[in-house]
């Protein structure tokens, strides 16, 4: 089963369950996938917005566009971004609209609900390297109260059975001018330079 092509068909086969997934009746369906690629690099982003769900893909919208902007500045664009790299959330339905306008936060029993299907990715592709995206996403992985104690800096862990590498990102949202202003925006620099430099990251530039 760990061969690639094993891999790839235990994916395929944990991404119909996956899309068949009603467990969250406030969420709105469809499920968001990326693509099921067997690759040693996970994103984990946090929630599909609305524009997702009829794209078909997550991060298919204007923070879409400044994350694409940041890994092709370190060699991948985004067409082979999604086809070299596996794309996970926390959450993979649309939680709606919040009282402020902006996106509605997962309740916790909604992430808990989701856990399962993040945990069976984990499980099955070993990544050796994982890039969480915003607070939510990072606080699956490690404690985090400030984004600057965080971002910019390498951390292994043990995930799912397995030792790995974990760089945080911030979120690429418009709202937020944390990745555009000090210390923020150097920490982003120092944060992309280490997935640039790690050789799961590497082998990804060699592939054709």
């Amino acid at each position: 089963p760990f061969t690639p092509e094993g891999r790839v068909a235990g994916i395929l086969a944990h991404q119909a369950q996956l899309r068949a997934c009603r467990a969250c009746p406030a969420m709105i369906p469809p499920v968001v996938l990326g693509r099921p690629v067997a690759s040693p690099v996970m994103l984990i982003g946090q929630a599909p917005g609305a524009r997702e769900g009829p794209a078909g893909r997550p991060f298919a919208w204007t923070a879409g566009r400044t994350l694409f902007g940041w890994f092709a500045d370190i060699g991948l664009d985004e067409a082979a971004f999604r086809s070299r790299v596996y794309m996970a959330a926390v959450c993979r339905c649309f939680p709606g609209k919040g009282t402020t306008g902006g996106d509605r936060v997962p309740s916790p029993a909604e992430v808990a609900n989701c856990r399962r299907w993040l945990d069976a990715e984990l499980e099955l592709l070993a990544p050796e390297l994982i890039i969480p995206v915003g607070k939510l996403a990072i606080s699956q992985l490690m404690p985090v109260k400030r984004l600057k104690d965080v971002v910019g800096r390498l951390q292994r862990l043990e995930v799912a059975g397995s030792r790995t590498a974990v760089v945080p990102l911030p979120h690429p949202s418009g709202a937020s001018t944390w990745h555009r202003t000090e210390p923020g925006s150097q920490l982003l620099r120092d944060a992309l330079e280490q997935i640039r430099s790690h050789t799961a990251w590497q082998s990804l530039l060699q592939t054709t």
